[in-house]
């Protein structure tokens, strides 16, 4: 007669872990791997308001310089973007033991519920943060078509 065992999910801490070591190695390699975006390059991280009349954006954006940010706006779509340099000033006799800050491009677009009045938005930037001021478009009056 054969023996039953019930099977309890709280008896395995693992649950792709078998008692097969070679089978455990190969079910390993069909596991999804998490690439963590964090460790590969810095995001723009912003705060988006909004009142009646407009939308106010700040974005933190460290080490970049004020010419290298660029701004666009198209209808609704806010896209931002720069160029953190690399500074390559070294000392004669100095090593360098540590590199941790980023240098290179990032960028970042939105959309937001409303078009964007491109002619009356503001950006100013300082001590690292960007803002935005980006007023909405006035709604259109809905116009009536006469059948004919």
């Amino acid at each position: 007669m054969a023996n039953i065992t019930r099977h309890s999910p709280f008896d395995v801490v693992n649950p792709f872990e078998t008692g097969d070591p070679l089978d455990n190695l190969f079910r390993g390699f069909f596991r999804p791997v998490r690439v963590d975006k964090d460790m590969d390059m810095p995001q723009i991280r912003i705060d988006v308001k909004e009142d009646e009349k407009s939308y106010a954006v700040h974005a933190d954006m460290p080490g970049a310089n004020k010419e290298d940010i660029q701004v666009a706006i198209d209808g609704n779509t806010v896209s931002i973007s720069t160029e953190v340099k690399k500074n390559t000033e070294q000392k004669e006799g100095e090593k360098v033991l540590r590199r941790e800050r980023y240098f290179g491009r990032v960028s970042r677009s939105f959309a937001l519920e409303n078009e964007i009045d491109e002619a009356n938005s503001t950006a100013r930037y300082q001590d690292g943060v960007l803002e935005l001021v980006l007023p909405k478009k006035a709604a259109a009056a809905a116009k009536r078509l006469a059948v004919q």
